[in-house]
Formats: structure tokens, sequence, C-alpha cells
């Protein structure tokens, strides 16, 4: 579909790294974040089309603010709709490690059901290897050493799970690469499937229907937009919606507020943690 014009800007203040030549794993993602000027973050988490894993190695934790209290974590894991989640931090120093739901089901040894909804502690899912992995990364003075200890990491466990269903595989893909332009009953039939069977398997595998992954994948792209200052209407024309209502309707449904203060919190002081996540659109083109 061509390149996407709604690509964010580096973030001011934060020095952003990422390993040269990507990774090589299918769907996985993987980025350095520095607070380069201390100032701290206090956003909240967007639902995104990616499974994402974040290892804090500064020394201090960060505070993960969700419906039943306000945890600190060193590492934690987050599903594509953690839930209302509010992270905050001060002087941060992290590896960002974002997976596909493809990606995630085969390698994290956790199912959707147990992953949507929440954010888990990356020491109650990895043991005392959360902890080892923190503090190697804390002492390697490079990102390239410390992107050489992850992948090390990974390659443990990327495709250590189950291997997802084919046709799931391909419905998924199909939803990106559209960036969520979909007929979703077209699915099925391409996959060979009944539609109960393809919303049974893709909703136990990747962790939501394929409506609902179709409407998270354009959401993804039109957060983006906002966030980069481009208006409601350019927005939603160009993510694929009816009209600015249908884009209203789904901002409120995935963001819990309006276009206008999605892009407003997007550029104000402090938010800059929402690109640990926000910018996953990036895997749209991966399984």
């Amino acid at each position: 579909m061509g390149p996407d014009p709604f690509a964010l800007d580096p973030l001011p203040g934060w020095e952003v790294a990422r390993p040269r030549g990507g990774t090589p794993f299918d769907g996985v993602d993987v980025a350095g974040f520095r607070d380069r000027d201390a100032r701290g973050f206090d956003s909240w988490v967007l639902p995104q089309p990616t499974v994402t894993v974040v290892l804090e190695f500064g020394g201090d934790s960060l505070a993960v603010e969700q419906a039943d209290g306000t945890k600190a974590l060193g590492g934690l894991a987050a599903g594509m709709a953690p839930g209302p989640t509010r992270i905050r931090g001060q002087r941060v120093d992290c590896v960002e490690i974002r997976l596909s739901p493809v990606a995630a089901y085969a390698s994290l040894g956790l199912s959707p059901a147990d992953r949507e909804g929440r954010v888990i502690d990356l020491a109650d899912l990895w043991g005392r290897h959360e902890r080892w992995l923190r503090e190697r990364l804390a002492a390697t003075p490079t990102w390239e050493g410390r992107f050489a200890l992850v992948s090390a990491f990974l390659a443990e466990r990327v495709g250590s799970g189950p291997p997802v269903d084919p046709e799931v595989a391909a419905a998924w893909r199909h939803i990106v690469v559209r960036r969520g332009q979909v007929r979703v009953n077209d699915l099925a039939q391409s996959c060979g499937w009944s539609r109960k069977r393809l919303w049974s398997r893709f909703g136990a595998q990747i962790g939501m229907t394929p409506k609902r992954a179709a409407m998270l994948v354009r959401f993804d792209r039109a957060a983006r937009g906002l966030s980069a200052g481009r208006d409601t209407s350019e927005t939603a024309a160009a993510c694929g919606y009816a009209d600015q209502s249908h884009l209203h309707r789904d901002v409120r449904d995935f963001a819990g507020c309006t276009p206008g203060a999605l892009g407003t919190a997007a550029g104000s002081p402090g938010a800059a943690a929402g690109a640990l996540g926000a910018t996953a659109g990036e895997l749209s083109s991966k399984t």
C-alpha cells in the first residue's frame, strides 16, 4: 500500500537507538530508550497491535498504575489491549521489545487470555532470568552490546512455544498489511475456513476477534497521525474511516478520549512514554 506518511518524529529529550539491520526474528522489533534530559515521563498507554515488553535497567522502577492499584516494576509485558494503564518513570534507561501477536503466542509462554487486559510483571513470567538480563543490560556500556544480549536471550525463546495456525497467521498478516481496511467476511473465505472456526481460532491465538483486530490496526495508524499533528478530517480520510464521527467513535472506544485530546496529549511535555508503545505500528508489515 506504499509508505505510511504517518511516521512519528524522534522524541525530544530522548536518545533512541535501534539495532543495525533490525532483528533476525520475524515479527519482533527492539529499541533502546534513554531519558537524556532526565525529564521523566507520565503517560497513558494506548492499545496497539503488538505485545510490548519493557526492560528498565537505569536503576529506577517504572510505576504502573491500573484499576487494581500501582506497582513498581523493573520489567513488564503489556498485551495489545492492557486496559486503562498509566506509566510513570524518572531517569529511564530501557530496552523495549515489540512482538506481533503471532510471535508473542509462540514465544512468551503466555496465552492471550492471560495476557490481554493487564500489564504483567516480567519477573512473574521469566523468573530469575528477568533480573539477570536487566543487570547485564545495566553493566553493558553500549547499545550495540545491549542489543546483542537481548538477541541472544530471545534466540532461546522465539518460536519455543506452539505455533499459530497458518490460517490465523495469514489472516493477521492480511489485516496489518491492509492497515485494518479489510472485509472481515473475506478473511474466512480466503483461508478456507468457516467464519465460526476462524473467529474461534483467531480469538484463542491472537487475543481478539478479526473484526476487533482490524479496528485496532486502523486505530493505531490514526493515533500516530493525530500524534504527528494531522487534523481529524485528514486522519479519518487517510485511515479509511467513513467520516470524522466514525474516527471519533473508535478513538473514544480505544483511548477513552476525543481525537483532539489524543493529539494534544501526545504533544505535551512528559508524554514521551507513549512512544515506548505508541510507535508500534512500525511492525505493520511483519508477522
